[in-house]
């Protein structure tokens, strides 16, 4: 056995190294990497976890890393080099960031290297002795901005101003709490069974994180991970007991259980097979039932109008960088775009869809202004039998600051930053009056 394999932790590090490229360089969600590493499903659960946060830390802070090792490096790396590229990266991100002892992060890093990149080997070695000496200054002078692709920083300060996009970047910087969805009982019980605090949207929110599989009521279908925000939506619905609601683009099934689990019949559409199933399965888990139905919800119609329809369309999720950091090395403005023509053709088949004086909740979890109000503003401005209905505060836990200047919904990571954030959600309501 050589002294390299006797390392402590060098699998976790192999894990993350083959992470990072999967997503930086292959261009996989780091959800679809970690599912299909066989790196990552050979190591204990504690080096699992290891592994997945270290590349989660590359993926939040690869500006701020990278400028550190670029004022470090004399060259910039040939571009066949990425392997050790990528192996600097995650031995910055430990120093930097994670804490960890510089022999151990040094060390492993150094050992990623193999094969024909064994030539980088003492130049890894010589950058990260220097970042674990000087990275600290150099961190200090560099802006959690610096880690939000170009497009994306232009424009949520055109949204949200330099002070608002200062925010988001740094509440994206932090690992988030696991927030979890209660079907029925005592919260305050369950709160105290779960270690969790209880927010004023009736989440309850782990600060610890943990696996969900080994906490109390997983087996037995009390709860369900979901961010706070993305519970909102469904709030805005109203009392739904005894009530059909169409719930559109419906996995992985969050908001559909929240409706199910209020009293409501729900009928659930999807177009993806494998997505439908998904839901099926959580569903299953939770003791709940829908009508799922398989289709595009562009095209399909159902056989009766619905006095609830919610619409949680398909976006750039540019608003869950915080639980999918590889949201902001994976997508473009040319994906909002795309996107951009494909929710008006929803949106005016939801609204085929409610009947006079029903209810439709259009929501996004996205940061973009073009895939929020400036959808809903265009809509009605062509189907005016609808209106907007403002949310009040009493209706999302007293969260005042969440709704817009025009009564949408729309809540920022920055919200909620002392308990852990908030993924950035928007939702509008709208009354069909004709």
């Amino acid at each position: 056995m050589t002294s390299e394999e006797t390392l402590s932790g060098l699998g976790a590090r192999r894990a993350a190294h083959e992470l990072l490229a999967a997503v930086l360089r292959r261009h996989q969600s780091l959800d679809d990497a970690l599912e299909q590493s066989a790196a990552m499903a050979s190591l204990a659960p504690r080096d699992r976890a290891l592994a997945r946060l270290i590349v989660a830390t590359c993926l939040r802070r690869l500006g701020q890393i990278d400028r550190v090792l670029s004022q470090l490096l004399d060259h910039p790396l040939p571009a066949r080099a990425t392997l050790t590229q990528d192996a600097l990266r995650i031995g910055a991100a430990q120093l930097l960031f994670l804490d960890t002892p510089p022999h151990a992060a040094v060390g492993t890093a150094v050992a990623l290297i193999s094969g024909r990149h064994a030539v980088y080997r003492g130049l890894v070695n010589a950058v990260l002795r220097r970042v674990a000496r000087d990275g600290s200054a150099m961190l200090a002078t560099i802006s959690t901005s610096e880690n939000l692709p170009g497009w994306l920083r232009e424009s949520w300060v055109a949204a949200y101003g330099e002070a608002g996009t200062a925010a988001i970047a740094d509440a994206l910087m932090a690992d988030p709490p696991l927030d979890l969805t209660l079907k029925s009982g005592d919260p305050a019980a369950w709160a105290t069974s779960l270690d969790a605090q209880m927010l004023p949207t009736g989440t309850l929110r782990r600060t610890s994180g943990g696996a969900p599989s080994q906490l109390p009521g997983f087996n037995e279908g009390a709860w369900w991970v979901q961010d706070a925000a993305a519970t909102l939506p469904v709030k805005l619905l109203g009392d739904l007991a005894g009530g059909v609601v169409i719930d559109l683009c419906a996995a992985p099934g969050g908001k559909t259980a929240q409706i199910a689990a209020a009293g409501a019949r729900v009928i659930a559409v999807e177009r993806s097979v494998q997505r439908a199933r998904r839901l099926g399965l959580n569903l299953e888990r939770l003791g709940l039932t829908a009508e799922i139905v398989v289709a595009d919800a562009a095209v399909w119609t159902p056989a009766v109008l619905a006095a609830r329809v919610l619409l949680d369309a398909p976006c750039s999720a540019t608003g869950t960088a915080r639980r999918n950091p590889d949201v902001l090395h994976l997508k473009t403005a040319e994906d909002v775009e795309r996107l951009l023509a494909s929710q008006p053709r929803l949106l005016d088949a939801a609204a085929a869809m409610t009947a006079r004086g029903g209810l439709l909740v259009y929501c996004v979890c996205s940061l973009q202004p073009e895939e929020g109000p400036a959808q809903i503003d265009a809509f009605l401005a062509r189907d005016q039998r609808f209106v907007r209905v403002p949310i009040i505060a009493s209706e999302i836990g007293g969260l005042v600051e969440c709704i817009d200047p025009k009564g949408d919904l729309r809540t920022l990571p920055s919200h909620l930053s002392a308990s852990g954030g908030l993924d950035g959600f928007y939702a509008a309501r709208l009354l069909r009056t004709g």
